[in-house]
């Protein structure tokens, strides 16, 4: 009876989590497009599209956008080499094509695909790999809050307006972090956490979390002792060197977008590209939604019209949602041959 009753309660959590990690994003996407499109002339943003959009600069704009993937899928490499994993870059860039694709449909998961795919590829230590991945998004974090740094301190009039349109939400974020009983409570949990793995660290399933953590570890300490890191550092300066290069390409698609390049320079882009990369950390399906908004605001500032401000961010995000389709359908294509070609390999040599 007791294991019965365990069961329907394991499945409940378990769905309660696959809602809370997919449906949650999924509901955000959803309800910002909603209010994205609720004032928007679908037919006049479609016209301007139409009539006015120069598709020259999007498609370099996405050619770009494909060299920034190859670039990430080359840093990867070092950091995975560091630790005597060693796929080829044509398999690491499948997996860096396929992420996003997956993104696309649940977002967050595309992470744990990649890394389950260089793993059974290379038959390597999931959590290994698992380090390596995270290493990788957080190199990216802080590269974000450096550009935001400087994109503040060259911007400041611009995304005071900003922040001050946001006040009452940064206020209640500044006053958590400030908080004694926060801090407390997360020292005390380290120290219980630290003192019951000590304690327990015979029983199976704490074991297998100790392996899991220090293959984390590893893979971020692999960044600081690694061969290359001149090599990983002039990578990480291409990957976002591309990232805002294909937005500042995509403004010329438009008379009015290249007007504000032409007027305010690097900088008006530097803080449009700045804001859109802070709202992909919004859990959405592929910064669908959150992007636009980012966007839309960010050209509010130089005083573009919403219509006109919607029409560009809407076709920019399109255009590139439809890129990682078309390179998710290419991955999971070229993925299924790999396995069609390995398993004709395998019954020619067992024949």
């Amino acid at each position: 009876m007791e294991e019965s009753a365990k069961k329907p309660q394991s499945a409940a959590r378990k769905w309660a989590g696959y809602l809370i990690k997919y449906g949650i994003p999924l509901l955000v996407s959803v309800l910002l497009c909603r209010l994205l499109f609720k004032d928007v002339d679908y037919d006049q943003m479609m016209g301007t599209i139409r009539e006015q959009c120069d598709w020259r600069w999007i498609g370099l704009a996405l050619v770009i956008s494909i060299f920034s993937h190859i670039f990430r899928a080359m840093r990867w490499q070092i950091q995975l080499r560091a630790m005597d994993v060693r796929p080829p870059l044509f398999t690491l860039v499948l997996s860096i094509f396929g992420t996003y694709a997956v993104n696309l449909v649940l977002p967050r998961l595309g992470e744990l695909w990649r890394t389950g795919y260089i793993a059974r590829n290379q038959d390597a230590p999931f959590s290994k790999v698992f380090g390596s991945m995270v290493a990788d998004r957080l190199a990216d974090t802080v590269t974000v809050l450096l550009l935001t740094v400087i994109t503040f301190l060259l911007a400041t009039t611009q995304l005071s307006v900003f922040f001050s349109e946001n006040q009452e939400a940064y206020l209640r974020i500044l006053a958590t972090l400030q908080s004694p009983w926060l801090w407390g409570a997360a020292v005390a949990c380290l120290v219980l956490l630290v003192l019951f793995f000590r304690w327990k660290s015979n029983i199976g399933f704490v074991q297998k979390i100790q392996n899991f953590c220090t293959g984390i570890w590893k893979g971020f300490a692999a960044i600081a002792t690694m061969k290359g890191k001149g090599r990983w550092l002039l990578l990480t300066f291409c990957i976002w060197g591309c990232y805002f290069l294909q937005l500042y390409v995509a403004f010329f698609a438009f008379g009015f977008t290249a007007d504000i390049a032409r007027e305010y320079g690097v900088l008006a882009v530097l803080v449009t590209f700045i804001l859109s990369s802070i709202s992909m950390g919004v859990p959405s399906n592929g910064g669908i939604g959150p992007w636009q908004w980012s966007v839309i605001f960010a050209l509010g500032l130089y005083h573009l019209n919403r219509p006109d401000a919607t029409a560009f961010a809407n076709l920019v995000m399109g255009s590139q949602t439809l890129l990682l389709i078309l390179l998710g359908i290419f991955t999971f294509a070229a993925i299924a041959l790999q396995n069609r070609s390995l398993k004709r390999k395998q019954l020619k040599s067992n024949n």
